[in-house]
């Protein structure tokens, strides 16, 4: 009795073991189409859709000046700048919620100099709109060398940089490109000089026998810069295109109205100033980034506006 006992326990032990087998390999067999059992199949930790861009039948230009979309090359380089920048999500992102703040500004310059408005892109290229110093020592949105600022009548000293002005800084670069585009002939050149330098653009261009951004084979920042600049335009111009989602409410505001206070004498301390008008060191920077030390010594008895937030 106890071995007949024993028989039919390892029998039952057998069919549930195979019931439980054959139910979990139904289950797998209709879970393996699913998007986890094929990202698991391809050992992929994050199931996510990555496409390709597809510029079959798209156009590009910049500043009205078209891309040669049927040049193999071109177009293998425009891809891969669009996809480097649809990919880099927080920093398009941040671009995106930047332009409302700064294009209001920018914009007007560019026109009343009579220049394309693509050239807005350019800043966003050389700093993601924002006060940024370069490794080489180029400095604000523009990206001025402090050499070339003060080519350009921007004041660059211990307290006072005006590249970081963005009127002023803006001011300047619309003469500068101007200058290269009268000198080179086309705003792709222009942007290319801007990035590169006048003189070493023009030895490039004698030396390769070649008038045309497209065909010239420049260093490897050169190289991307106006490709980075249009698909910069690309997606922000249409950024639900590209994926990104970004409502007005989410965008940075232009900053709050301010008034201006006129100084022609020295300021002892910035903090007191800024007590004086009903505002804080940190506001009155924010206005004024181009503010850089504590102080003004003012000896010349220079005359700054300063801009304070209004009550």
């Amino acid at each position: 009795m106890q071995k007949s006992i024993s028989f039919y326990t390892i029998i039952l032990a057998c069919f549930l073991t195979f019931a439980v087998f054959s139910s979990y390999s139904n289950e797998e067999s209709n879970s393996s189409n699913s998007p986890k059992a094929k990202s698991e199949e391809q050992g992929t930790d994050l199931p996510q859709v990555i496409r390709a861009i597809d510029l079959e039948g798209r156009s590009f230009d910049f500043a009205g000046e078209a891309f040669p979309m049927d040049n193999f090359d071109v177009r293998e380089r425009l891809d891969r700048e669009l996809l480097r920048n649809s990919y880099y999500h927080s920093n398009t992102i941040g671009n995106i919620k930047k332009a409302k703040r700064y294009f209001p500004v920018i914009e007007p310059i560019l026109a009343k100099h009579g220049l394309p408005d693509d050239l807005k892109y350019l800043a966003v290229a050389e700093s993601d709109l924002s006060n940024a110093t370069s490794p080489a020592g180029a400095k604000g949105v523009w990206q001025f060398m402090k050499g070339t600022a003060g080519d350009y009548s921007l004041q660059v000293n211990s307290e006072v940089d005006e590249r970081f002005h963005l009127e002023k800084a803006t001011e300047a670069a619309c003469r500068f490109l101007k200058k290269y585009r009268e000198r080179f002939g086309s705003w792709t050149l222009a942007a290319a000089a801007y990035n590169m330098g006048a003189s070493r653009l023009s030895k490039e261009m004698a030396v390769q026998r070649s008038e045309s951004y497209f065909d010239l084979n420049l260093n490897s920042e050169t190289s991307r810069y106006v490709f980075r600049i249009v698909a910069i335009k690309a997606i922000m111009s249409n950024p639900e295109d590209f994926g990104f989602y970004v409502g007005e409410e989410l965008k940075y505001e232009v900053l709050p109205p301010s008034h201006l206070i006129e100084v022609n004498e020295p300021v002892s301390n910035w903090g007191d100033f800024a007590q004086k008008y009903g505002t804080t060191y940190r506001m009155l920077k924010v206005y004024n980034p181009w503010l850089r030390s504590t102080s003004l010594t003012n000896k010349a008895k220079k005359t700054y506006w300063i801009k304070v937030p209004k009550k």
